[in-house]
């Protein structure tokens, strides 16, 4: 089997079959010496549990296998490789001490079964997170236990409905905003609510005219992403939550910007009733490659008696699960969460303390801004306030030079840099949504800059971009229409 050759404007590269593809008889990973001791083979036990025939697995050598995976490798990109200012995600280096202590035996070895009193050590790290959680929002008490953002989310609603529920109602609605997550409508429409869309006004912030238009009886809360998804802080945000709670409806928080705010402005000082954290963006625990995550949530004391159990409690003599809680929604996860998030959220937390952690948002804050003080005059920028952690853009500016978002997005692609988010959010036309972290050098954020100027000033909308990687211009229709999702043997 011959394999081709690809050339493209910076090297020759091979294509890479798969495994299967590559496979050739005779050939093997590893040997074993000869069996020295007699063969035996239980019919009790593997009678009905044998093979008819070998499995078809692919016959390699091992460096071959070794080679395959390495080269697959190379073309995906990292945040080990360079910025990643995807907005509204949060892709930021994460502290490797923290990796090293998650993984260290004496940690990640106990199993979710072993006995209580072995796990001492493990319910205080637990218990010290979620403390520190309550201070750092201004809430009264939290629950671990949600594995993903979304799944905060959804529990965050069924919290509420089962508080509009205790009270003998049946509030089917919940209001959301424009510049909200996308996962907010949809957690509400799992949860089996209705939902009405806010509108934002012209200067990026939710209007307490919009929200007094909707709220009626009917409204059990509304979710709000804050700072939304335009990098503002909503400004009416205090005045919202009376309104609701004139109501008796309920502040949901989408938490996922947290890391612009922590140290500045904690969600129970204005109102929320519950908010979601994404300790997997905020605090340090690996984001990306669909995990893992851990979405904890926490709450006002008006939702206390609902939290998922059990609920983690420091005893005289030492720490304990609480199951004890008749008004509780139930689990929402199988034993207590993701276990090696919380540690790496812990040591992230206990490292920075209180005045590490507003570092964290004002250097968010501060290389979002300097990003946007050296585009401004390149990139027209929509909606023009007080920016947080990221900033939106778009290519108002561009139509001229024939670029638009989705061009420049994958021109960056040729520089060695991940695009930024695109299209994103909806309310805005044609959006570039750039998110640079905190944890990004100065260095690091003018090759970005200098990178979107060369292309624009390049002016070389013609090209089909990107031209320099190993994959140029993918068929989206054909891909995302004639999927092939598994090997087919040839006699298949």
């Amino acid at each position: 089997m011959s394999y081709l050759n690809k050339t493209t404007s910076h090297a020759v590269v091979l294509e890479e079959p798969l495994l299967f593809e590559r496979s050739h008889e005779g050939a093997y990973g590893f040997g074993l010496p000869e069996l020295d001791v007699p063969k035996i083979i239980s019919k009790k036990y593997f009678a009905h549990n044998s093979r008819a025939k070998d499995a078809r697995l692919p016959e390699l050598s091992e460096s071959e296998v070794v080679r395959h995976f390495t080269r697959l490798s190379t073309w995906n990109y990292a945040i080990d490789l360079g910025i990643y200012p995807l907005g509204s995600c949060t892709m930021k280096h994460n502290p490797r001490f923290n990796e090293e202590v998650a993984r260290s035996a004496e940690i990640c070895e106990l199993h979710p079964y072993d006995p209580i009193q072995w796990s001492q050590a493990h319910l205080q790290i637990m218990y010290e997170l979620q403390e520190d959680l309550k201070e750092i929002t201004g809430l009264k008490a939290v629950s671990l236990q949600p594995s993903a953002g979304a799944q905060g989310e959804f529990a965050g609603l069924l919290l509420i409905s089962a508080y509009h529920r205790n009270k003998g109602r049946n509030r089917r609605t919940i209001l959301t905003a424009d510049t909200s997550h996308g996962t907010n409508p949809a957690s509400a429409a799992l949860a089996g609510f209705n939902i009405v869309q806010v509108k934002t006004g012209e200067d990026g912030y939710v209007t307490l005219e919009s929200v007094e238009e909707v709220l009626n009886d009917d409204v059990a809360g509304m979710m709000l992403t804050n700072p939304n998804t335009l990098g503002l802080f909503e400004k009416n945000i205090a005045q919202i939550a009376r309104l609701l709670h004139e109501k008796d409806a309920l502040l949901y928080i989408d938490g996922a910007n947290m890391n612009a705010v922590l140290g500045i402005s904690r969600p129970g000082d204005f109102g929320a009733d519950v908010i979601h954290f994404n300790l997997h963006k905020t605090f340090t625990t690996p984001h990306g490659g669909g995990g893992p995550g851990s979405g904890p949530i926490a709450v006002s004391e008006k939702l206390v008696p609902f939290l998922p159990v059990p609920l983690i409690e420091k005893k005289n003599n030492g720490y304990a699960l609480n199951y004890n809680s008749p008004k509780s929604i139930g689990r929402v996860k199988a034993f207590y969460g993701n276990f090696g998030m919380f540690i790496r959220a812990w040591c992230y937390i206990k490292a920075l303390g209180g005045k590490g952690l507003r570092e964290v948002s004002e250097n968010a804050i501060l290389n979002a801004n300097y990003i946007k003080s050296q585009l401004k005059d390149i990139l027209n920028i929509p909606v023009n306030g007080h920016h947080l952690h990221e900033i939106i853009f778009n290519d108002l500016n561009l139509k001229e030079n024939g670029f638009d978002t989705s061009k420049l997005a994958k021109a960056l692609i040729d520089y060695g840099m991940h695009p930024p988010t695109v299209y994103f959010p909806l309310c805005v036309k044609n959006a570039l949504m750039v998110e640079p972290t905190e944890t990004e050098s100065i260095e690091e954020l003018d090759r970005f800059i200098n990178s979107v100027k060369e292309i624009i000033e390049q002016n070389d909308s013609q090209t089909i971009f990107p031209k320099r990687t190993f994959r140029e211009k993918v068929d989206e229709v054909k891909a995302a229409r004639e999927l092939i999702l598994k090997f087919k043997f040839k006699e298949e």
